[in-house]
């Protein structure tokens, strides 16, 4: 079993994404596909006239502030356009792929966050109103279920909390959690770089490998959303994953090119 969670930033190849999965499906491998979809998300809200505002917490994280209204439109995004368009492309070759949000079934199942503390013009102050959370549990039954049925789930957030209100969750963070609540193999993270580079956007100095005790002393090299990545890394080797591989989804075969190790391998 190997979660798959290919981002959604420009230039990423979702075609030869859903091709290289579908080639691998159809030899016998077994997958579960997580997908982003900022870059679309932030294009269809501007030209709704409620733009993206994303903030950046203490700790010197960046996400998206998800007010009501913006969650309706990252769900118009996340669970319609994109998922809809990536199932699309598996089931033209062959593949028969089942869309679904974290919030269907509980897939993805967490704790809301109403308001969240942020660094704004140097200081920190609560912002309410606020739709997130982390997933904190998973439905392992509904997703074996599919799989033993012969299907390839594709997951999106957002996630359900406990009072069933959909949440705004990470992506990378949540496919950390399926991959360690199925014990998956691996756990592969594409997006629109090579990996981990030690000196961004350079992408010769691509970090290679990362000793899985040391994956949380990387954040340091770790740009924008990329820290989020290696949070989930680090997340899902303590949870027992026993490689994670930050990979390139820009063309090729990303998905048999990140098994091979390309990319940042923390194991």
């Amino acid at each position: 079993m190997i979660i798959v969670k290919v981002g959604g930033s420009a230039g990423i190849d979702y075609d030869a994404v859903c091709a290289d999965l579908a080639a691998r499906w159809k030899a016998g491998d077994r997958f579960i596909l997580v997908h982003g979809g900022s870059g679309e998300t932030n294009r269809v809200a501007e030209a709704l006239g409620h733009p993206p505002r994303f903030v950046t917490s203490p700790s010197g994280y960046t996400s998206r502030f998800t007010d009501r209204e913006t969650l309706e439109i990252f769900e118009m995004v996340y669970c319609g356009k994109m998922n809809k368009g990536i199932v699309e492309r598996l089931q033209r070759l062959g593949v028969n792929a089942v869309g679904l949000s974290g919030l269907d079934g509980r897939i993805f199942e967490g704790r809301h966050k109403d308001s969240v503390r942020v660094v704004e013009n140097g200081k920190t102050k609560v912002l309410r109103g606020d739709h997130t959370g982390t997933v904190e549990r998973v439905n392992t039954d509904l997703l074996t279920l599919l799989l033993h049925a012969g299907y390839l789930p594709v997951l999106t957030p957002p996630a359900a909390s406990y009072e069933g209100v959909a949440i705004n969750v990470d992506g990378d963070r949540a496919a950390a959690a399926l991959a360690v609540a199925l014990r998956a193999d691996a756990l592969l993270l594409l997006s629109n770089v090579p990996g981990l580079l030690r000196a961004y956007p350079d992408e010769s100095s691509l970090i290679g490998h990362i000793p899985a005790p040391d994956v949380e002393q990387y954040l340091e090299f770790a740009q924008d959303r990329m820290k989020k990545k290696v949070l989930g890394a680090a997340e899902a080797v303590q949870g027992g994953v026993r490689r994670v591989v930050f990979g390139d989804a820009r063309a090729g075969e990303p998905i048999t090119a990140a098994l091979a190790g390309a990319g940042t391998v923390v194991s």
